[in-house]
């Protein structure tokens, strides 16, 4: 039996179909555009994230041939709003990255009403996350609040739109994971909170229902692919990727890296409070049961090699970074500060711009190709950091003291082992890198009766390589030392 995962990007939609034994049998992605309609601006095309999830998912069954179940994962925190009469979006999707509402959380942030909103929601005020975007839709598309009101609206992430359209709106649904991105969601309660969408000016009714990551979300229209395909698991990517890298025991970290780079710790039952700006979350809710995490979000990580490419034009596709980056002079120490759409965790600032530090009349694209891989493992510091010290706070044992990574960037060696050295720590590549896919296909194939329990799919995680720090002490000490300065001076630039 197969299970067909949909992996649902920033950047691109994937289909991949997973055997009986996890193995890859067939995939296929498609690019989509980004827009930037102003400065810090994100937003996708409702149309392109169905259109190319459609068509992967038709060209993987083409391929592959029948699969029992369909598990979801999906960029997170990324909003729109449709009408539930004929399914259009009244507008275009507000990615994850827009910093357009940092005008309205500044403003609730000084009424005083972040402590409540943390307390409730493991989250800190900031555009990032969806319920600001929401507020926003409404009061700007002409006539929403008004149709919203009179219910004719629905509201959810990308997965409760996906899900929408799979099942020709039948369902509106959403999980666990997904719902706790919301900034409307209490993760104590497990309920949509009644006070926060009144802060929030969100009607209710808009809002999908949630469930388990591991449930029944509804069935597809035959007419999409022949025959009715259950779908029976959902995760954010990041959630998703804590399952496919079996980090089922408190302690246990994980980092992926995608367009941004996102590390999380399970702390099991228990809601680890952050002293470091991180954020407290939901790792996964399973039977009923759910797990936290704490959880540090950077917003550009893999983004900035697209840079590299898109905008400076000095590489013609990833994989050349890492080449061109050991070309690099060693004398020569830049420093490049991602901050293209703010400062993530633990700094916040969502003012922030990029900025490069070190430059040279002889520096060059070698040097700046260093500098951005080197940028993802100075950035992953920081929120190492902060965990370990949250989870020191805690109570909790020490952590296992190594990071499991994922996602595109992790197949650089060149970044990994920087990202080792800054560390101190270990950092384990596992054999298969299609995490986030082989959790969403997990939690559907366990849901269905074919793949194993959570302990016995943890048996069958598999190391590809480790790596070891060989940087000294001193030098480590030195170079994040300069990260910090740099750090600091954008944010002093920012005002």
């Amino acid at each position: 039996m197969q299970i067909l995962a949909i992996d649902q990007g920033t950047t691109s939609s994937r289909a991949i179909v997973f055997d009986g034994a996890f193995r890859v049998v067939a995939s296929a992605q498609q690019e989509f555009a980004q827009h930037y309609p102003a400065s810090g601006w994100v937003e996708h095309d409702p149309a392109d994230l169905w259109q190319t999830t459609l068509a992967t998912c038709r060209t993987a069954l083409e391929q592959a041939g029948p699969v029992a179940a369909i598990g979801i994962t999906n960029q997170r925190e990324t909003l729109l709003i449709w009408d539930r009469e004929t399914g259009e979006p009244i507008h275009r999707a507000i990615v994850w990255q827009d910093r357009r509402t940092a005008d309205i959380c500044t403003r609730l942030r000084d009424e005083g009403h972040e402590g409540m909103i943390t307390g409730r929601t493991g989250l800190l005020l900031d555009p990032y996350f969806s319920a600001t975007k929401a507020g926003w839709m409404l009061d700007n598309v002409p006539g929403a609040r008004a149709r919203a009101e009179a219910g004719k609206l629905a509201l959810g992430t990308v997965d409760s739109f996906l899900i929408w359209q799979m099942t020709g709106g039948k369902a509106h649904v959403t999980d666990a994971t997904n719902a706790a991105r919301t900034m409307l969601y209490n993760i104590r309660t497990g309920e949509w909170d009644t006070d926060l969408c009144r802060l929030f000016d969100i009607p209710m009714a808009l809002l999908p229902e949630v469930r388990d990551c591991n449930a029944h979300f509804g069935e597809t229209d035959p007419a999409l692919f022949g025959k009715a395909i259950p779908i029976l698991g959902v995760a954010g990517d990041q959630h998703a990727a804590v399952i496919g890298q079996a980090c089922f025991q408190p302690g246990m970290m994980k980092s992926t890296y995608g367009t941004g780079c996102f590390a999380l710790m399970n702390t099991g039952d228990q809601m680890v409070s952050s002293h470091n700006r991180l954020l407290t979350t939901v790792a996964y809710q399973l039977d009923g049961k759910t797990t936290y995490a704490l959880e540090g979000s950077i917003f550009i990580a893999g983004a900035v090699v697209q840079w590299l490419r898109d905008g400076l034009g000095i590489i013609e596709a990833a994989p050349d970074t890492q080449a061109l980056a050991d070309r690099a002079d060693p004398a020569q120490q830049l420093i490049v500060v991602p901050a293209f759409t703010g400062l993530g965790a633990p700094y916040w600032r969502p003012e922030c711009r990029g900025a490069v530090f070190g430059l040279t009349r002889n520096s060059g694209p070698a040097e700046l190709a260093r500098a951005a891989l080197e940028s993802v493992g100075f950035q992953t510091r920081d929120l190492w950091s902060a965990m370990q010290d949250d989870w020191a706070k805690s109570g909790a044992k020490a952590h296992t003291g190594t990071l499991r990574v994922d996602g595109g960037m992790s197949a650089s060696d060149f970044a990994m082992q920087f990202l080792s050295d800054i560390l101190g720590a270990p950092v384990d590549r596992p054999k298969v890198l299609e995490t986030t896919a082989m959790g969403a296909a997990w939690l559907a194939g366990s849901k269905a009766g074919i793949y194993p329990d959570a302990a016995r799919f943890a048996e069958g995680w598999a190391l590809e390589r480790r790596f070891d720090p060989v940087m000294d002490s001193n030098t480590r000490t030195t170079r994040y030392t300069a990260w910090k300065r740099a750090v600091a001076a954008t944010i002093a630039a920012a005002g």
